[in-house]
């Protein structure tokens, strides 16, 4: 696929991207700098984001190297920023090896809850009132198909995905009468490197048929990030509170 960019769409903005190294984080993060933004990325990889910064350049104004579920990599991210954040794009996920809820452990659990959940409602919380003293602000969490059904992963990832969608709403709520929209991007199959493997043998048996047979092609990380970016920017400015399939049509069988 051929990406087409907007010349400085993104100019004189300051954007924070979750999970910056790899995946629909690293698409996101060169399609916003190519069009202007100045970034503050992170992920738990100092290599990947290295390589970023490598190809990237000046564009990046800050780099933090960390787990988004602590609170000191989301404090070290809106410190980066120096006081200004215009666009919040968090899309730092993984998954849950697809175990139902009779086989999941609390480990499993609490992680994908704490990175999919509540690492974004930290950040949310940490750029909310900075986005408000500047005159507002675009939020985009990159949500899943998962978020939408109940047969797209194990229980610890959809939970997380409803939640998502749950926080995005009441976000645009609260926020809109501070110039602050909030969305989700829900991706069905996207070709990147986040694991998925079946550890459940009955989750195999009930939802691997359905998604084998049902669920479209794989996308591209930069067809995610070329919906991304068009919700965050100015020309989705009616567009608040939504939560936006970028499936290939999954959400419509």
């Amino acid at each position: 696929m051929t990406v087409q960019h907007t010349p400085n769409r993104f100019a004189a903005r300051t954007a924070i991207v979750t999970g910056a190294g790899s995946g629909i984080g690293r698409a996101t993060a060169l399609r916003l700098a190519a069009e202007g933004a100045r970034l503050v990325v992170t992920d738990v990889s100092a290599q990947r984001l290295a390589d970023l910064r490598a190809e990237i350049g000046n564009e990046i104004v800050g780099s933090v190297v960390g787990d988004i579920s602590d609170q000191s990599t989301v404090d070290a991210c809106v410190a980066a920023c120096g006081g200004t954040v215009h666009l919040l794009a968090n899309v730092a996920g993984i998954m849950d090896a697809f175990l139902p809820v009779a086989e999941v452990d609390d480990t499993t659990w609490d992680r994908v809850i704490a990175v999919n959940l509540t690492a974004v409602m930290r950040m949310c919380r940490a750029v909310v009132p900075v986005m408000i003293a500047g005159g507002g602000g675009s939020i985009v969490n990159v949500s899943s198909g998962a978020g939408l059904r109940g047969s797209a992963s194990g229980v610890a990832y959809a939970s997380s995905k409803h939640a998502v969608h749950g926080l995005t709403r009441n976000m645009s709520v609260m926020y809109s009468g501070n110039k602050i929209r909030t969305n989700a991007v829900a991706p069905g199959g996207v070709a990147t490197n986040i694991e998925a493997p079946f550890r459940s043998a009955h989750a195999r048996e009930v939802v691997g048929g359905i998604m084998k047979h049902v669920v479209p092609g794989w996308a591209t990380s930069e067809q995610v990030a070329a919906m991304i970016c068009w919700v965050l920017s100015d020309e989705a400015s009616n567009v608040n509170g939504a939560i936006l399939s970028c499936d290939g049509g999954w959400s419509a069988i």
